[in-house]
């Protein structure tokens, strides 16, 4: 008989999974399975829940900003730099440069995912978190002084790093204080606090750009800079949480035995491929590809399809034909511009409540139905919801109500990285093989990014001439990928986290 390896490590795998299922834990044994979650939880895991709560709710303040802002933000650039421009070319330039900017966000979330995730398990969870909230406050506030698209691209990258490498070591955290009973719904409420950051981006754009309450004669474009320039605030946490947290003792006690050479090397970026780990890590990996690539390819489309559909309806009542000269259309449009900016804004509340109550459910369901089972459900009806939304004729007020369910579907399963990807490895590298899933995920999802630049812009500049309805459905099959993915993904519920 051959030797295959590959067999031989899912075997293996498999009976590790099978032992850690039967083990007789003291922390999982009846009484403790039949009590609520939150019974025995103490004040200092409360205060870990909450700061890495907080630094992820500002963390994706800091990433959301953009979304909500680049319609106005990026064809203000590119005029900046190409005043004499046309605003048809304006349009078509701002559309590529969004993605880019978008990729280059992807990009250094991936880097710095990786690398702090890497360095959690080398220093330590307290003192990575700090660092990772001074980098992505500071280039965030950095932004409000940008004067070109490529600036901004380039400031992106570096806010992203932050970003990226917040996530990994709260998550690795809240996994280590917490016990089995309550790791998934801790772990569900610190990603679902997520939606309280593009709440915060929504309130931003709503205050400053919305209102016309900051608009200048002199400076056009201040509205928008002040709102990344609140993106400093964060690094107040910092103080917190030097003050308050303290290395997890799981951690303490891998990293003194690595220092005196009784135990393993900690952060080993390598050991994530080993016989043992390297299934766990490609799934993971490609469970968030998918997650990330059709977060910016098909659910923050989402706000503006009800964008679009508004639009359309304001031309329908105007009496304008779909067949109508450009410059007849952007007539009509321009009388309702203030208010289709509300509906911009509305639109992605909607989504992003329902994508809130996605990440909040995946806790609970998780603990139920399993973390294989949870996933699956949420990227079968993240399948359908996606396809009906971008590719049937809905009235704008039916598609206000679809929205929250298409965010509940199209998100929800995001939390189930926190959640999971923890749960795949031990304490020395736990930092490092969260972090790199997550992140090697924003790798691989970049690209879809320039791939959607190329497939909305027009034929004659090279593109392929999707309409931005077209696009994001196409994207939206890359959730059918994860199916592949959880053939092989372990079941984790249950289990205490490996050591």
């Amino acid at each position: 008989m051959v030797h295959l390896p590959w067999v031989v490590d899912l075997n293996s795998t498999r009976r590790l999974d099978r032992d850690r299922r039967t083990s007789n834990y003291p922390d999982m044994n009846d009484s403790t399975k039949q009590s609520p979650w939150y019974s025995g939880i103490t004040r200092y895991q409360w205060i870990v829940l909450l700061i890495a709560s907080l630094g992820w709710v500002f963390d994706i303040f800091e990433g959301q900003v953009f979304i909500a802002t680049k319609n106005v933000v990026t064809p203000a650039l590119v005029r900046m730099e190409y005043p004499d421009a046309s605003k048809d070319d304006v349009e078509s330039w701002a559309k590529q440069y969004d993605n880019y900017t978008l990729a280059a966000f992807l990009a250094g979330g991936a880097l710095g995912g990786i690398f702090f995730g890497m360095l959690s398990d080398r220093i330590g969870r307290k003192q990575t978190m700090v660092i990772t909230i001074l980098i992505y406050s500071a280039f965030t506030a950095l932004s409000a002084i940008a004067q070109t698209w490529w600036q901004m691209a380039i400031l992106r990258f570096l806010v992203a790093m932050g970003v990226g490498g917040e996530w990994a070591v709260a998550s690795a955290m809240v996994a280590e204080v917490f016990p089995p009973k309550a790791r998934a719904w801790s772990l569900g409420i610190f990603h679902a606090s997520s939606v309280l950051g593009t709440y915060l981006g929504v309130f931003a754009k709503t205050i400053f750009v919305d209102t016309g309450w900051f608009v200048s004669e002199s400076m056009p474009s201040l509205p928008w800079r002040l709102c990344y320039l609140v993106g400093v605030l964060p690094a107040l946490l910092t103080i917190w949480i030097r003050a308050s947290l303290k290395e997890p003792e799981s951690w303490e006690k891998v990293k003194k035995e690595s220092d005196e050479g009784t135990g393993k090397k900690v952060g080993n970026l390598g050991e994530l491929f080993s016989q043992q780990l390297w299934l766990r890590t490609v799934v993971g990996v490609g469970l968030a590809a998918v997650g990330l690539a059709t977060f910016w390819g098909a659910h923050v489309n989402g706000k503006d399809r009800l964008m679009r559909t508004v639009k359309n309806e304001y031309l329908v009542a105007a009496g304008v034909s779909q067949d109508a000269a450009k410059a007849e259309k952007d007539a009509v449009l321009e009388q309702h511009e203030q208010s289709t900016n509300r509906w911009d804004s509305l639109g992605m509340f909607l989504v992003t409540s329902g994508g809130g109550l996605g990440l909040i459910c995946f806790g609970p369901l998780a603990e139920r139905i399993g973390r294989r089972g949870t996933f699956l459900f949420y990227h079968i009806g993240a399948l359908v919801i996606s396809l009906y939304v971008f590719t049937q004729t809905i009235p704008s007020t039916i598609l206000a109500v679809l929205l929250p369910l298409f965010g509940f579907l199209t998100l929800g399963m995001h939390a189930g990285y926190a959640i999971y990807f923890p749960e795949l490895y031990p304490t020395r590298i736990r930092g490092t093989g969260a972090g790199f899933c997550f992140n090697a995920g924003r790798i691989i999802a970049a690209p879809i990014l320039i791939l959607k630049a190329y497939m909305l812009s027009t034929v004659d500049k090279g593109g392929w001439g999707y309409s931005p309805d077209g696009a994001a459905a196409t994207l939206c099959l890359l959730f059918a990928g994860a199916f592949i993915m959880l053939l092989f993904a372990p079941e984790t519920k249950g289990q205490p986290l490996p050591e």
